[in-house]
């Protein structure tokens, strides 16, 4: 067996045990400032990262480090409450690793959220923007031998984000109330925040939203054949027309997402209800 599935097995192994034989229909990756959806979670189970085998620890800003299971609107659910990036110094393999054990758990479905620089000049803070595409600026995580077991060598990313679940989405934030925009995810190393250069070439090529995360995630879920729905934040306007003393600040980001938990949260649970 293939070292790497035989890692991530062992890993199942022992959160298995832990959650006492819970399977988890859905999995959720909660992004900067976004771990507070944990709350909503019902008969929580929380596993810290750091009591898993061979599991990379979480070390950014407003990420917690934990895998929390249990009920969200009546579906078992898992989720990670924090992720892993390869600004961390992670090497992709490890990236993906937490997503890996939740597809090995059994996950019918896959939520990404995270906190993002608006880089469309109609995008404000505090807005959510579901990921209808993507533009891939880190590793690909399917590089090196493929996982035969998982999926094929060439995976087809013609729809990386369900469109089912967007088009459900879109019907309850209309029913909810709920301003929602829709874009494309530009996805960077950092973990430098971008120039203004750099952010008005992402809006030329097509982005409307750039971060350091979520892409991996959602290649190794497509991988395996599972439907994604990706929501981000938009936590600061990435421009290009900055007055001179402005700064890009990680907790203004942290404490932007939080003020916008509370929408992607009822949304979230709304859909999970539905699905």
């Amino acid at each position: 067996m293939n070292p790497k599935i035989q890692k991530i097995k062992d890993i199942v192994s022992v959160l298995e045990t832990r959650l006492g034989g819970f399977t988890p229909e859905i999995g959720i990756v909660l992004g900067s400032g976004l771990g507070s959806l944990a709350n909503s979670i019902e008969n929580p189970i929380t596993v810290p990262y750091k009591d898993l085998p061979g599991f990379p620890v979480s070390t950014a800003t407003g990420h917690k480090g934990n895998y929390i299971a249990g009920t969200l609107s009546g579906k078992k659910v898992l989720a990670m409450q924090g992720r892993i990036h390869y600004y961390e110094g992670y090497g992709m393999d490890m990236v993906v690793l937490p997503i890996r054990v939740m597809l090995m758990m059994g996950i019918k479905y896959l939520f990404v959220s995270n906190a993002a620089g608006g880089t469309n000049l109609g995008f404000h803070v505090g807005d959510l923007m579901i990921i209808k595409d993507h533009i891939n600026l880190l590793p690909n995580p399917l590089i090196g031998p493929n996982f035969d077991e998982i999926g094929p060598r060439f995976p087809d990313m013609t729809r990386p984000y369900d469109p089912s679940l967007i088009r459900l989405a879109e019907s309850l934030a209309a029913e909810l109330g709920i301003k929602l925009q829709k874009g494309v995810y530009v996805g960077g190393t950092g973990p430098s925040y971008e120039t203004p250069a750099e952010y008005k070439y992402f809006r030329h090529i097509g982005g409307d939203a750039v971060g350091m995360s979520t892409i991996p995630e959602v290649i190794v879920a497509r991988h395996a054949g599972i439907p994604v729905f990706g929501i981000s934040v938009i936590t600061n306007e990435a421009h290009d027309d900055y007055a001179d003393d402005y700064v890009n600040d990680g907790q203004d980001v942290v404490d932007a997402a939080n003020a916008a938990a509370a929408k992607m949260t009822l949304l979230i649970g709304k859909m999970i209800e539905k699905i």
